[in-house]
């Protein structure tokens, strides 16, 4: 009799044991075949360092970014919780300026940078860049089976290249701030700009929302066209798929 119940014992403890291992290789496959942040959408508010004193002090806090990737998530076989995304992506950044003018025409080595305080000028005007972008992440994320619900961390990457740079004024007044017309100005080149980048970045959030931020580590600016400015970004980032 005792051994029967010895037995019985030993098998409950061995299909419980069983059931547990199920459930972990479950929970293991189902974490390595989640879907992952595949589709990024990114709103910032954009900055220049390393610009002089009468460049920085001229830009508008308004500046502002928008990027897009789209990114395939491989989580380690080993270690579900961690990940390695790559992706390719599209990003702008619109540099708002008062009471200033940047001749991207110009054909001098250096790219003009104008102060129109004392004389007629654009109420809106703006130094835009448009990038094409391949982005690369190495993840962590705290709880691989709640992908939506659960802290996410993120340090990477982007390499780009340069598709448009231009610049654009709206709506001409004079130095006392009236409006004279509603003329628009655009003018695009890429001569005076860095058509390569390398930029490092880092996310970190719950679900689908995160903060988020990039420093370019190139310079902006070619060798010999202006300062070494380094653009940094700090915003939000939506994630799915």
């Amino acid at each position: 009799m005792k051994k029967i119940i010895f037995a019985v014992i030993a098998y409950s403890f061995c299909m419980q044991a069983a059931s547990a291992q199920s459930k972990k290789n479950d929970w293991k496959q189902a974490a390595i075949e989640r879907a992952g942040d595949h589709l990024m959408i990114s709103l910032t508010s954009d900055h220049w360092s390393g610009a002089p004193d009468s460049i920085s002090s001229r830009i508008r806090s308004t500046s502002r970014g928008l990027a897009f990737a789209f990114m395939i998530n491989k989580p380690f076989k080993t270690d579900p919780h961690w990940s390695v995304a790559v992706g390719v992506g599209i990003s702008n950044s619109s540099i708002f300026f008062r009471n200033t003018s940047i001749d991207i025409t110009a054909k001098g080595a250096m790219l003009p940078f104008r102060n129109l305080d004392s004389i007629d000028r654009f109420k809106k005007y703006k130094l835009a860049t448009t990038f094409l972008e391949v982005p690369i992440e190495l993840r962590y994320t705290l709880h691989p089976e709640k992908e939506g619900k659960n802290w996410k961390f993120a340090l990477g990457a982007k390499l780009g290249t340069m598709l448009n740079a231009h610049t654009k004024g709206k709506t001409f007044k004079n130095k006392d701030g009236a409006t004279i017309n509603a003329y628009t100005l655009k003018e695009s080149r890429k001569a005076f700009f860095n058509t390569t980048r390398i930029a490092a970045t880092a996310r970190i959030g719950i679900g689908n929302f995160s903060l988020t931020g990039s420093y370019q580590l190139t310079s902006f600016l070619k060798e010999g066209a202006g300062a070494s400015i380094k653009p940094y970004q700090i915003g939000i980032c939506i994630s799915g798929l």
